[in-house]
């Protein structure tokens, strides 16, 4: 299923989350201007390690704090077009809503620290792993998770082929992202069958189910209770309510 638009109308100019667009753009076309050894390099250096946090050995991790600092980085690398454009995608069609509720800036420090939740948790569920976890996907998974929540009303206009012929089919968000966060959670359990010895890198589910689950229960502390957008009519913005 390919999410084309939903209905609900931003507004306010979007701005940080065409920035954030933007920096993922800029980055991902500097990872296809290496070469193979530079991109391996990059994507070491800046990906996240779990076994490199040191999550088993605090004091450790406290004395080589520099790792960490992956946490903020791996958010803004991509393993390939798909893997770009369809994160992308998603947060142009799903994030500016969620900038219009929250405002700016408290939008911003949202992504930010969905990424790094998600980021955590996929350590935590495998902290000894040697696999560069990299993408946008789980500080997107966060917005979707606020979305969620905000917007359970919203109808998403949704492409899905069937037969090689297209369909396009109004669904409601509801129904959208809680069949997108089932199909995760399945998967990601399925996953911690899987020994790690096994795994030659893939998904990060537990990223996923992580940044949505901190936007399900976190997103109230980044939006504002009396909003201007609160005080248009029903109508115009029937699904916040």
């Amino acid at each position: 299923m390919l999410p084309l638009r939903d209905n609900i109308r931003a507004y306010s100019f979007p701005f940080v989350n065409y920035l954030l667009i933007g920096i993922n753009t800029l980055v991902f076309f500097f990872e296809i201007s290496l070469s193979m050894r530079g991109l391996e390099g990059l994507i070491y250096n800046f990906g996240l390690v779990p076994a490199r946090l040191n999550l088993a050995n605090p004091i450790e991790a406290l004395l080589n704090p520099e790792p960490w600092f992956t946490l903020l980085t791996h958010m803004f690398l991509h393993g390939g077009w798909i893997h770009f454009l369809s994160n992308v995608w998603i947060l142009f069609i799903f994030g500016d809503n969620v900038e219009d509720r929250m405002g700016h800036g408290r939008y911003l420090v949202f992504y930010l620290f969905s990424g790094l939740v998600s980021g955590l948790m996929q350590a935590l569920i495998s902290p000894s792993s040697q696999i560069p976890a990299i993408g946008a996907s789980g500080a997107i998974a966060g917005i979707l998770g606020a979305y969620f929540i905000l917007f359970p009303g919203a109808r998403v206009v949704t492409l899905i082929p069937i037969f090689l012929f297209p369909w396009f089919v109004e669904i409601p968000a509801l129904f959208y992202l809680g069949f997108w966060f089932i199909s995760q959670l399945f998967s990601g359990l399925a996953s911690l069958n899987i020994p790690e010895s096994a795994s030659m890198g893939g998904i990060a589910w537990w990223a996923h189910i992580g940044g949505f689950m901190f936007g399900i229960f976190f997103y109230r502390l980044f939006t504002p209770r009396y909003h201007p957008a609160l005080r248009r009519s029903y109508n115009d913005y029937p699904n916040e309510y």
